[in-house]
């Protein structure tokens, strides 16, 4: 490569891509010259920290020598093998991946990403369970294909309606926007419990094939469970016999301080999806890990799955030195100690600026929500409309600083790599802080 350069990047990127969630008559991208651990260059030499580690997905950062030398040295042995072949790093990679989950999971099907590895779980639920119906969250995200973006309950599923019948949609326990008191999280997850267990009564228990959630919700706010909520879905899924789905494709894989984000919760689900970090996009690969009562299910009965590039070689091997380099890296202690330093930030934050009505945080996966008026609680944008741009606008502000990352709603995102340093990290949110006085001083 090397031929083009940044203006005839950027023009050709316009001219010739169509791009992803976005107006293309205003789209207005960095050219990537180059990219080594938290930060970015474009042509000109202007230097740019990925405070969102891409999507959520870069968690070891750009340039690990690691992962490219795997990748290479399975280019060299072959590129490309069939699902139905054994491959050394397919078959190692499974392992791996079920030697970290849960005692009760059984086996992988690998996947491209993460919209086909949840568009897998529902199929393997309602194959094992002969049950039809889906329940999932309307603050959710779980891909934008046909079957994922109905399961997904933000407005990004709305191209995709009328949908598919059988996916019916719940309230997640959203505390900060809550209308009820309650005395305790206990309280609150008590009520959404409950009320999660009357719906389902009225679908009719035996019609419910699966309850999916993310673990902890990505993209539409990083909403933390309260105590006792998972814990209380397990037992309406023991019940009555409905899988329990962890989509863990934004938490998993060290985002929130533990490898998936259901661990800091005591539970074990029946299927857990995943994506994202298993690679971190060097190539692209997700996967969904079953029970043992569910893969032993499939010893005599066809698994209806299948895609061309299923455990990818060269992506299951970029997924083996990923994970190795997890544990030798010792990942996890870092995000916990940064991780740490990331939430008293944040909560300076929200003390300091009438704009931030609450952030919310776990290892380095947080979100800063905006609002209009901290005791009303108004956001600074309303529910799926920002009819002046004003999200946009503070990302601009952002990006011209070098903080790279974006928005949902009236949230903001700061999720960057798990290789980030305190020193890093503390540079990049005085960046933040300055920006959110502007926010206050301008849009409020």
């Amino acid at each position: 490569m090397g031929k083009l350069s940044g203006e005839q990047v950027k023009a050709y990127h316009k001219q010739y891509n169509l791009q992803s969630w976005s107006k293309q008559g205003s789209i207005n991208p960095i050219p990537v010259e180059k990219a080594e651990g938290i930060y970015i260059w474009d042509y000109e030499g202007n230097r740019y920290t990925d405070m969102s580690s891409q999507l959520v997905n870069l968690n070891v950062g750009h340039g690990n020598r690691r992962i490219i030398d795997a990748i290479k040295e399975q280019a060299e042995q072959f590129c490309y093998m069939a699902p139905s072949y054994a491959v050394e790093s397919r078959s190692l990679l499974a392992k791996m991946v079920i030697d970290r989950m849960p005692d009760n999971m059984g086996k992988v099907f690998f996947t491209n990403g993460g919209a086909d590895a949840n568009e897998n779980a529902i199929k393997i639920a309602r194959m094992y369970t002969g049950r039809n119906k889906i329940f999932s969250r309307y603050r959710s995200y779980h891909g934008s294909t046909f079957g994922a973006g109905n399961l997904t309950g933000e407005p990004r599923r709305y191209p995709l309606e009328p949908g598919i019948p059988g996916f019916v949609k719940f309230f997640d326990p959203y505390l900060y926007r809550e209308q009820l008191p309650f005395e305790s999280e206990e309280a609150a997850s008590a009520y959404y419990v409950g009320k999660l267990r009357e719906q389902i009564c009225y679908e009719g228990p035996d019609s419910v094939a699966a309850i999916v959630m993310e673990t902890i919700t990505g993209s539409n706010g990083v909403i933390i469970p309260p105590k006792g909520y998972l814990p209380g879905v397990r037992k309406i899924c023991d019940e009555f016999g409905i899988m329990m789905i962890c989509d863990e494709v934004m938490a998993g894989f060290g985002r929130t301080g533990k490898l998936f984000a259901f661990e800091h919760f005591d539970v074990k689900p029946d299927i857990v999806s995943f994506a994202k970090g298993i690679t971190c996009g060097y190539v692209q690969l997700g996967g969904v890990c079953v029970s043992k009562e569910i893969a032993a299910y499939f010893d005599d009965h066809l698994l209806s799955c299948g895609l061309t590039y299923s455990g990818h070689p060269l992506a299951c091997a970029a997924g083996v030195a990923c994970l190795e380099y997890y544990d030798e890296a010792k990942i996890l202690d870092n995000v916990n100690a940064v991780g740490k330093v990331l939430g008293e930030l944040l909560e300076q934050l929200k003390e300091t600026h009438p704009c931030v009505g609450d952030v919310r945080y776990i290892g380095l996966f947080s979100s800063i929500e905006l609002v209009k008026d901290k005791g009303t609680r108004e956001p600074l944008v309303p529910y799926g409309k920002d009819p002046e741009g004003i999200m946009g606008k503070i990302i601009g502000m952002l990006r011209a600083k070098g903080f790279m990352t974006y928005s949902h709603e009236n949230m903001l995102f700061v999720s960057p790599p798990l290789i980030i340093t305190e020193a890093q990290l503390r540079e990049e949110m005085e960046k933040m802080d300055q920006v959110l006085t502007q926010v206050d001083q301008t849009m409020l």
